[in-house]
């Protein structure tokens, strides 16, 4: 075996072993952190096609499926039910294609992903004071890598 083919053998054996250790830990972090949503009466991921909704108004069902990684019925249920319960509004583009509705959230929905959005942070806070200096400086620096990591393509 060449060097080369040593170090990826070793490289890959390295990120799977990390990617299992990683793993169980990121899904009960999830778990709790959907618990957090529920509490306020919605599940996780309405919470995450609300926030989609926010920081890209006037995205269309179709759009927000894709970026969501959703099929276009399942998101379409979704919205209905954050609409009827006053979260979500429809609004037809004024200019161009007049067929096309983009989506937005209320101020309910906008209060709603606030009072979320602050109950896990407060969640995840309370669980980092309980660490030392050095684990919470490790966490902190390994954001931007984990951060890369559902970002690539």
């Amino acid at each position: 075996m060449t060097m080369r083919a040593a170090t990826i053998t070793t490289n890959t054996d390295q990120s799977v072993a990390v990617a299992n250790q990683l793993r169980p830990v990121l899904l009960h972090l999830n778990r709790h952190l959907r618990r957090e949503a529920q509490t306020q009466g919605i599940s996780a991921g309405q919470i995450s096609l609300l926030a989609s909704i926010e920081s890209h108004r006037g995205t269309g069902v179709k759009e927000l499926a894709d970026r969501e990684g959703m099929a276009a019925p399942s998101v379409c249920t979704a919205v209905d039910r954050l609409q009827a319960a006053g979260y979500v509004t429809r609004e037809r583009e004024s200019t161009g294609d007049r067929r096309r509705v983009g989506l937005a959230t209320t101020p309910q929905g906008s209060a709603l992903l606030r009072r979320v959005r602050s109950r896990r942070t407060a969640w995840l806070a309370e669980r980092l004071q309980a660490l030392t200096d050095e684990e919470r400086a490790s966490i902190a620096a390994a954001v931007d890598a984990l951060s890369a990591l559902v970002t690539q393509r």
